[in-house]
């Protein structure tokens, strides 16, 4: 895969996008002109990652800035404000997500004054600067990560936080990808991720384009792993943290973090400082997003419980501070006690909502 793929951009006056619910075994892309088909594929994860979906919200926010038709600015600024709510309602978890709708809100009304035409084109452009610098954002991150890496390690990551996950390169994949890229002898063991397989659908795909050494793992083999002395840094992702260092990402993480501690394994997360919600003070404070049962009944029509199994699909858990050896930003590495090294990164930063 080429380093500067793309998940997420706008092109054309439209906002294009990789399918991510056909992969592996199909590379489709698609195109939207319409913010609500936009939401929509956030909803159902044609698009999905943290960052990936804050890009594809502000993408989403400019589809609609350009498709308004009214030369009222202050209509225009309504309509956009209905928009971003719209938008935010349709995955509750990733802060990515109000981070990247409240930043083009901020813009949009900032830039009042500007006629119409030219508030729409700068509309536009800030959206673009979004997925740019997310990009930017997780090469410099990944720099930083590369320094907590040794030569001839393996590595074991869950779910997918690499180019797929965000506008490009990716964050825990990022680490690893900049890893490889300096010489170091690394191999990936990919946590399948239960139950939409974002591991063995998504992650392989990107590692085997690298040809970056990797082995598909189920997500109950990690422990195993560990025991056998076979994995000796494991780099996640994360969907959202709070300011006190608790880590929200994907179901499963938890458990991949308490058997790390055990076998006295780094476990790191790295994620870029959009990631950090300075306004939740635990991870017992974030809404944990609960999905449809028919993910845990089966894989796209193949079911292996009966339709009447009782389920539970909770998409996120919560990974303790004190189970986080480093949290890896792009504006460096940070440790405990994480209420004063997350203050530290994020003085200059707006507080979420």
């Amino acid at each position: 895969m080429d380093t500067e793929f793309k998940t997420v951009y706008w092109h054309n006056g439209k906002v294009k996008m990789i399918d991510q619910t056909k992969l592996p075994l199909e590379e489709v892309w698609i195109e939207f002109d319409d913010y609500r088909d936009v939401a929509e594929a956030i909803r159902t994860m044609q698009v999905r990652g943290a960052p990936a979906i804050g890009v594809t919200a502000a993408l989403g926010i400019a589809l609609a800035a350009s498709r308004f038709e009214s030369s009222d600015t202050e209509k225009l600024i309504g309509y956009l404000t209905e928009v971003g709510d719209e938008l935010a309602a349709t995955r509750p978890t990733a802060v990515n997500l109000f981070w990247a709708i409240n930043r083009m809100n901020d813009f949009i009304r900032s830039n009042r004054n500007m006629d119409i035409e030219n508030l729409k084109n700068a509309i536009i452009k800030e959206a673009d600067s979004i997925q740019s610098e997310d990009v930017t954002r997780n090469k410099a991150l990944g720099g930083f990560g590369n320094e907590l890496i040794d030569d001839g390690d393996c590595i074991l990551t869950h779910c997918n936080a690499g180019a797929l996950a965000c506008a490009g390169y990716g964050t825990a994949l990022g680490v690893i990808r900049s890893a490889w890229k300096s010489g170091k002898k690394i191999h990936v063991f990919v946590d399948e991720t239960r139950p939409l397989l974002q591991g063995a659908r998504l992650t392989a795909w990107e590692l085997i384009h690298e040809d970056i050494p990797m082995t598909l793992i189920t997500d109950n083999m990690a422990g195993h792993m560990m025991q056998m002395g076979k994995v000796q840094k494991v780099v996640v992702g994360a969907d959202r943290i709070a300011a006190n260092g608790d880590v929200v990402n994907k179901i499963g993480t938890y458990t991949v973090a308490t058997m790390a501690s055990i076998h006295k394994i780094p476990f790191y997360v790295a994620a870029p400082t959009s990631t950090i919600d300075i306004a939740i003070d635990t991870g017992e404070m974030i809404p944990i997003e609960e999905r449809a049962a028919e993910e845990v009944l089966g894989y796209k029509g193949n079911n292996w419980a009966r339709d009447d199994t009782s389920i539970a699909n909770p998409a996120f858990d919560v990974t303790p501070n004190h189970l986080v050896s480093a949290i890896v930003t792009e504006k460096g590495i940070l440790r405990e006690p994480y209420n004063e090294s997350i203050r530290d990164v994020c003085r200059e930063k707006t507080t979420l909502a």
